[in-house]
């Protein structure tokens, strides 16, 4: 006797009773109706999923539909599935040629991308190691424009070896000797640090100022392609430097004369009172740096064409230039005077200047070197990456970092004083003076301010600080008497 539900007049697949009326339910379909109306559908009584009593029954084969209960409609369902199948495995063939040939195309065109990097890559290595071999010797005729052209040389000549030895041993000499000068400026004093002048803009787009040994005329250039030296005791500018070389990208001061790097790659080198200057062409690319060697009559530039260059002053030549394989942006000489260090896209280099061998790498950081310089201590140097607000302290002895400074905003510059007790930094955001303290072998920060600046120079025994920011507005941080 076959079982049928009483909802569905179909065999169940798996059988309930109700223990009120005995019928025979579909499990599934009785629980869905005692959910939504609570009662037997046949006696209206009362119903809940405790009153159903499971029943045991063999497994019921379902008949088939009446389309398949003869021979012809079997066959006729049986053709319709093998067509189905056919088209499907015709579909599936089609898809696999297809991406084959894809694949195929694809690996082509990736065989034939590495082989043109790789013959590139040959041409560049080679372009490169003939530009490092170009030698100009000192008989060439001048360029049309009456400008020589710069010698490109791997070797620092003698008579250079031998200013880098002499300048060494005399201030090494004398560091070892030296103690703070009297009536230098204390963290005392730098704490009381506050606007004390103002200009009005001097060169938009200004990038950077220095200082003479006087520490009177300040020198500053901008995006304008000019630039001007500024008398702080008389405050005004008392010189104009104007030239057609581009963007002012850095100044620096060597001896008595102004000098200044363009965009176009011209390090112009200006006479005592900005008259007559003596251009060099030695970079084929932005000057993005300078830097002035202790003697005097030495000064290096890096540029965006990846190379650095010692330039003789007192002739007004490029006397060396030497290739590596990073973007060059930032520049500074050892306080005696050997070593030379360049910051690239990530690290600083390092540099043993009577051979110009590469000497060290410093650092492994994220963005590019946009500061450096040497403390007077002889044996530290700091730098900041752009963008970044720490400052590291590198010991050229341990060849280690020995100190980060976090200072809590982004950093563009830093410059240590003479003493080498005192490292300030400038950036968007305002200047901070970072303070040592051998005795005790810590950092305070005896000052900070919002005033903004792109570059900063110690005044006179580091009671002053002279900034200037990106808009070429000269401002000097100082104690009001």
């Amino acid at each position: 006797m076959t079982m049928l539900c009483a909802i569905s007049g179909e065999a169940p697949t798996n059988p309930v009773a109700s223990s009120k009326s005995g019928t025979v339910f579909e499990k599934r379909l009785i629980e869905a109706y005692i959910a939504e109306h609570g009662k037997d559908p046949i006696t209206g009584e009362e119903l809940s999923t405790a009153d159903l009593i499971e029943l045991k029954s063999s497994n019921i084969v379902r008949p088939r539909p009446p389309n398949l209960t003869s021979i012809p409609a079997l066959l006729a369902t049986f053709q319709n599935e093998w067509d189905a199948i056919a088209l499907e495995t015709h579909s599936l063939r089609s898809q696999l040629a297809h991406t084959r040939q894809e694949l195929s195309t694809a690996l082509y065109q990736h065989d034939a991308a590495t082989r043109v990097i790789a013959r590139l890559m040959k041409e560049r290595d080679e372009a490169r190691d003939a530009l490092s071999k170009v030698t100009v010797g000192a008989g060439s005729a001048p360029a049309e424009n009456g400008e020589e052209m710069d010698v490109d040389i791997q070797q620092v000549p003698t008579h250079v070896q031998e200013i880098v030895d002499a300048t060494k041993a005399e201030l090494s000499a004398r560091r070892k000797k030296r103690s703070i000068p009297e009536n230098w400026a204390t963290a005392e004093t730098m704490s009381s640090f506050e606007t004390v002048l103002t200009s009005e803009p001097i060169h938009a787009g200004s990038k950077s100022i220095s200082l003479d040994v006087s520490t009177d005329l300040a020198l500053l250039g901008g995006s304008d392609g000019a630039a001007s030296i500024y008398s702080i005791s008389q405050q005004q500018v008392v010189t104009q430097l104007n030239a057609q070389d581009g963007a002012i990208n850095d100044v620096a001061w060597v001896g008595k004369c102004p000098v200044t790097g363009s965009g176009n790659g011209v390090v112009r080198i200006w006479n005592e009172d900005g008259s007559d200057s003596n251009s060099i062409t030695s970079h084929a690319g932005d000057i993005l740096a300078l830097a002035a060697h202790p003697s005097g009559s030495i000064l290096a530039s890096v540029g965006a064409d990846k190379s650095w260059v010692l330039h003789d002053v007192s002739v007004g030549k490029a006397i060396t230039q030497i290739y590596d394989q990073s973007k060059l942006v930032s520049a500074g000489f050892h306080p005696d005077g050997h070593l030379f260090a360049a910051g690239t896209t990530s690290e600083v280099k390092l540099y043993d200047v009577r051979s110009a061998a590469l000497a060290a790498n410093f650092g492994t950081t994220s963005g590019v070197i946009s500061s450096l310089d040497f403390s007077e201590n002889g044996f530290w140097l700091a730098f900041c990456a752009a963008g970044q607000s720490a400052v590291e302290i590198w010991d050229l002895r341990k060849q280690s970092m020995t100190k980060s400074l976090d200072i809590g905003s982004r950093v563009d510059h830093v410059q240590w004083d003479y003493t080498g007790q005192f490292l300030s930094t400038a950036g968007s955001s305002g200047i901070s003076v970072q303070q040592y303290s051998k005795p005790t072998k810590s950092w305070s920060e005896p000052l900070k301010t919002a005033v903004p600046a792109i570059a900063t120079a110690w005044g006179p025994k580091g009671c002053s600080l002279v900034t200037v920011n990106s808009d070429g507005v000269l401002t000097i941080l100082g104690t009001v008497e």
